[in-house]
């Protein structure tokens, strides 16, 4: 019963990496999809399947990272206003109500390591599928 918060926590966080990397698997297919005749090309030239992966690896890195700091930031800035707040009505009924939202240094550099793991789930997503996918196509 202590830890029902954390548990809870836990399975919303798995379930986030989860529809991360089914959408995108989603998205990576869809610009293979868009880009089929530049990769025939590049098979036809002799281009490997890992040489193919790296770059759609690193467009999806960059996209995660994109993406992982605007949720991140917005993650900080609400963390952050809610510590001020917290400590304007220090001392009052609403302090006894909600507690203290002060995450502390460990938990803003939780959500940086977050926006980061974030980042590599998604290039590591995006490379699994472009290899899976072109290993069918050869």
């Amino acid at each position: 019963m202590k830890y029902t918060a954390v548990a809870a926590g836990v399975c919303i966080l798995i379930l986030m990496f989860a529809a991360t990397i089914l959408s995108v698997t989603f998205a990576t297919r869809g610009a293979m999809a868009t880009n089929k005749t530049v990769i025939e090309v590049l098979h036809l030239v002799g281009a490997k399947n890992a040489f193919i992966a790296q770059h759609f690896q690193h467009h999806f890195l960059v996209l995660g990272f994109q993406g992982g700091a605007i949720g991140g930031g917005a993650a900080i800035v609400l963390f952050a206003a809610a510590a001020v707040l917290g400590h304007w009505f220090s001392g009052d009924q609403a302090s006894a109500l909600f507690g203290s939202f002060s995450i502390g240094i460990i938990g803003y550099a939780a959500v940086l390591g977050q926006v980061v793991l974030i980042a590599v789930v998604t290039a590591l997503t995006s490379r699994h599928t472009v290899n899976s996918t072109l290993e069918m196509i050869d």
